[in-house]
């Protein structure tokens, strides 16, 4: 079982890398874009007799615990079993 994580600055806070890049993109012309938040993915392999509700509590704690600085990130993560 794995466990995708994705971590981003809280819409609040200025993330400067994320309007580079929008910035950039619009300078190259390319359309549709409004705009671009960065962050961190990270990619957990969880115990394989691991079950879905444990998995989801220990990803949800590992997440918050360590993986974000809750004062600025938020997070999102999936279970693919």
């Amino acid at each position: 079982m794995k466990a995708h994580v994705y971590v981003t600055l809280k819409r609040t806070v200025l993330d400067a890398q994320g309007q580079t890049v929008a910035d950039a993109l619009r300078r190259m012309e390319y359309k549709g874009v409004n705009d671009v938040r960065q962050g961190k993915y990270f990619l957990l392999t969880l115990d394989d007799g691991i079950d879905v509700t444990t998995a989801n509590a220990e990803v949800e704690r590992i997440a918050r615990e360590v993986l974000t600085n809750p004062v600025i990130e938020e997070y999102t993560f999936r279970i693919e079993a």
